[in-house]
């Protein structure tokens, strides 16, 4: 999903909606603006968001994608709810579903997915 992000957003609406929501500082804005070519651009964009301190940086990325890039946003939700069923299953007593999913481990899943490549196994 990481590739598929750098190759096909242009990361300044989105990053102008991140800095409107304080997910992405004024310094760091200036500075991602400046870097040149928008491939580059986005992957720091996903960079940044990586190491920010904000709860929710994902999710308000997510967000972001919605009205331009809704296909991407849809492989994201296909694969949160892959996963989210797969954490049912394995942690599913008796037949009954225990897992209660909140907005930390939801976010936690969004910012594997998106900003990283490598094979993800969850373990939540």
């Amino acid at each position: 999903m990481h590739s598929n992000i750098i190759a096909s957003v242009n990361p300044d609406s989105v990053m102008d909606q991140l800095f409107s929501k304080k997910i992405v500082r004024c310094d760091d804005y200036l500075r991602l603006r400046h870097v040149p070519v928008s491939t580059d651009r986005c992957h720091e964009m996903l960079s940044l968001l990586y190491v920010s301190p904000h709860p929710e940086a994902f999710i308000h990325l997510r967000l972001a994608l919605l009205d331009e890039y809704s296909w991407i946003v849809d492989e994201i939700d296909k694969q949160l709810t892959s996963w989210l069923q797969q954490l049912h299953l394995d942690r599913s007593t008796d037949g009954k579903r225990s897992l209660q999913i909140n907005v930390y481990r939801i976010h936690y899943l969004l910012k594997l997915l998106c900003a990283t490549d490598m094979p993800i196994c969850v373990f939540v």
